[in-house]
């Protein structure tokens, strides 16, 4: 497989495309082409998220998007973000449709045929809720994921990540920075090198 040829980036729940680490990516990348995408309730002037599926379209639809433009096809894209915005882009990658009710397995849909997965203080649980796990779509992701993470994150911990990880069958990397929190305040540096190198590895 080649490698990536562009990089779309989404950014968490109560952030915008124009975060600080989304820009430091976008510029630690170049020459290759970078999106940084706002979900529609942001762009909406909306605090309050989309509900999943609406989310995952956005993904879709801004990929595909994306793609189209830069003359490639999606499958030679690394899309994903902050939190949500890398949660909904591993949810599209692994073809979950977002629209099984609460306390029900997931419903899954085609795919979105991407290069990898850049998953950036992945939400493994809400905080003091280890129990209410998001990783039900996981064991369908078919790509390289690269997770970076805060040791001190409260939405899941080192250990917890590399148990639940383990359901991914493809190649997953990951980079724990310490005694970095959800966050990852003060970090942008650190995260833009790690994905960079890791988008480079990929051949």
């Amino acid at each position: 497989m080649s490698a990536a040829k562009g990089l779309v980036l989404f950014p968490g729940a109560g952030s915008s495309a124009s975060h600080s680490s989304l820009i430091a990516l976008e510029e630690a990348m170049q020459p290759l082409p970078v999106a940084r995408v706002d979900f529609p309730y942001r762009r909406a002037g909306k605090r309050a998220p989309d509900r999943a599926p609406v989310l995952l379209q956005c993904v879709r639809d801004e990929v595909q998007a994306f793609a189209k433009a830069s003359g490639v096809r999606t499958s030679s894209l690394v899309i994903g973000g902050r939190s949500m915005g890398g949660r909904m882009c591993s949810m599209a990658a692994a073809g979950d449709t977002g629209l099984a009710k609460k306390g029900e397995p997931p419903l899954f849909g085609d795919p979105l045929k991407v290069r990898g997965l850049v998953l950036i203080s992945y939400p493994l649980h809400p905080p003091a809720h280890p129990e209410r796990l998001r990783i039900a779509h996981l064991s369908r992701i078919a790509v390289p994921v690269l997770f970076v993470h805060g040791t001190n994150d409260p939405f899941g911990s080192p250990a917890e990540l590399k148990k639940h990880v383990k359901k991914i069958p493809s190649d997953v990397s990951m980079h724990f920075i310490e005694k970095g929190r959800h966050d990852l305040k003060g970090k942008d540096a650190e995260i833009a090198e790690v994905v960079r190198e890791w988008c480079r590895s990929l051949r």
